[in-house]
């Protein structure tokens, strides 16, 4: 009996919020074989595929730093895939890597968009040498690099200074705000529960942890920010939370906009108004930053991040969903209604279970 493998495709694009068993369908298609490889291309099979907010910019039929996911295309998704056979140089059979995969359980990719494991990571298990396997997609992947680039690149804080990190709870902003607090500033993260605040100031070391949910959120932002804000690293991207920030700028404060969480399901994009003001007045830095603009500098960002992970000196948590590609649209709903702490993935495919093809 042939093979099938499960996929995951855009069948209409939303207008708001990712409407479960809408916005996407499950499809089983006849998964690919070695027959099927050319040379420079390898067969793999997924193990956990990475939920990030930036996939729901994704789906908008709009210029951005990638082309949009196109109707009836699996959708884009970065992956831990096993190596089922291959036709490379770059990696061979039972050997780890990363890969643009998308949601589905088994497909053929060029060897350019293949990213071996390497060390200290490689084979790392769920105890190896203090590192996970889930780690390539988290900390020391596209989550971790992000955080790494956007604070030590453009929020680059000074001891004593303060920095505030919105989403601190979420996989880039727990990352960033740990980054802050390694280069002596006074951190202040916000999040959406009691649960996630605690976690912040507990085990991750924060000075302070907000719930934005809090009907005395305002004034504990302001009593929180006694010297106002020299670092504010934006997850969110307008509304309240920016707005907030701007207020309580210092002069010659940096603004990070990493990510927009707050926006991309709102039909409406309320921005700053009331402060944005402030950011002639007080000389704010506000820039954008995209991962892929420091590709160059992936390798030595990757080894520190593994020395202060190795060091105690970085945490991280994660949520996995268990169940597969089916289990997509619950991953979609926890991811943009806060229901994650750190990173959140979903499990394809236990690592243990032997790889065939």
């Amino acid at each position: 009996m042939t093979r099938q493998s499960l996929q995951l495709e855009l069948a209409e694009r939303p207008t708001g919020a990712i409407v479960p068993g809408r916005t996407f369908r499950l499809r089983r298609v006849a998964a690919p074989t070695e027959a099927d490889l050319r040379d420079g291309q390898l067969l793999l099979e997924s193990l956990y595929v990475s939920f990030d907010p930036a996939m729901r910019g994704w789906l908008d039929d709009r210029r951005s730093y990638v082309p949009p996911v196109r109707l009836g295309e699996v959708m884009r998704a970065q992956a831990l895939c096993r190596v089922l056979a291959s036709r490379s140089a770059r990696a061979a059979p039972g050997d780890i890597v990363t890969a643009l995969m998308g949601i589905r359980e088994v497909g053929i990719l060029p060897e350019d968009q293949v990213e071996p494991a390497a060390a200290p990571w490689r084979g790392a298990g769920s105890a190896g040498g203090g590192f996970r396997m889930t780690d390539l997609l988290g900390v020391l992947g596209p989550t971790g690099l992000t955080a790494y680039f956007g604070m030590t690149k453009i929020g680059a804080p000074r001891p004593g200074e303060t920095v505030v990190v919105s989403a601190a709870a979420g996989a880039t902003g727990s990352v960033a705000a740990q980054i802050a607090k390694i280069a002596g500033a006074r951190v202040v993260g916000t999040a959406g529960s009691d649960e996630k605040c605690r976690w912040l100031t507990e085990e991750l070391g924060l000075d302070v942890a907000l719930n934005y949910k809090d009907p005395d959120f305002r004034d504990k932002f302001k009593a929180a920010t006694p010297k106002y804000i020299d670092v504010f690293f934006d997850n969110v991207v307008g509304g309240e939370q920016l707005d907030m920030a701007l207020g309580r700028a210092n002069k010659n404060a940096r603004f990070v906009m990493c990510g927009a969480i707050s926006q991309y399901n709102s039909q409406t994009k309320p921005g700053p108004t009331r402060n944005f003001a402030n950011i002639i007045a007080q000389r704010i830095k506000m820039q954008g930053f995209i991962v892929f603009d420091y590709a160059k500098e992936y390798g030595a960002a990757k080894a520190q991040l593994a020395k202060w992970l190795s060091e105690g000196k970085l945490k991280r948590k994660e949520t996995i969903i268990k169940g597969g590609v089916a289990a997509a649209d619950e991953a979609f709903q926890q991811l943009f209604q806060g229901g994650n702490i750190g990173k959140l993935l979903v499990e394809i495919k236990n690592p243990e279970e032997v790889a065939r093809l």
